[in-house]
């Protein structure tokens, strides 16, 4: 007999974490005071950067693979699902879930790369992906690149017991201009 039991705490997990990872996303300081596009690609770059931020995490856990992958699974079964709701046609759905992996991927290299360098690289991946449909000079450009460097720091110190139970901590969102240093975290 096989059993579905230890499948079910995972997916479990993964949907608590791609849900903290979505109401992080969402939030309006984001839009109204960071500037970044209240569109479907600005929302979409948000859900990629935190999700982005989450995964990271994962990675420095060997154990967390299945974690890890459980949210990848369940991240682009929700972007289908959104395609078909707003009437992407069956036939094409596939391939713009496809394009949008592809994407992902890609933000996951960029933003990997800020991190590990200097935050003029950071700042250059976030506006090439977070304010790439915008013309303008970005005011909230610095804000956000300080938000992702204390975000990828406070996931770093949440025990990864905490994460397996898809339990995830962000930061407070600082409005633009103002000291992050006051803020505690949000989930």
């Amino acid at each position: 007999m096989i059993s579905f039991r230890p499948r079910r705490p995972l997916r479990e997990a993964a949907v608590s974490a791609y849900r903290s990872v979505v109401e992080q996303a969402r939030q309006p300081v984001f839009f109204v005071e960071y500037g970044v596009p209240d569109t479907l690609d600005g929302r979409f770059e948000l859900i990629c950067l935190h999700a982005f931020l989450f995964l990271h995490r994962l990675r420095s856990e060997p154990a967390s693979a299945g974690l890890a992958q459980a949210f990848f699974d369940m991240m682009f079964t929700d972007m289908d699902c959104s395609l078909r709701e707003i009437g992407t046609g069956d036939l094409s759905v596939g391939r713009h879930v496809k394009r949008m992996a592809q994407a992902f991927y890609g933000r996951i290299r960029a933003y990997q790369r800020g991190l590990e360098q200097d935050d003029g690289e950071l700042a250059a991946a976030l506006r090439r992906n977070l304010y790439g449909t915008i013309g303008e000079s970005v005011s909230g450009l610095a804000a956000m690149t300080e938000y992702t460097r204390r975000a990828a720091r406070l996931l770093a110190d949440q025990p990864i017991a905490q994460l397996a139970g898809g339990k995830i901590l962000f930061p407070q969102i600082a409005p633009a201009g103002a000291s992050p240093t006051a803020l505690g975290t949000a989930k």
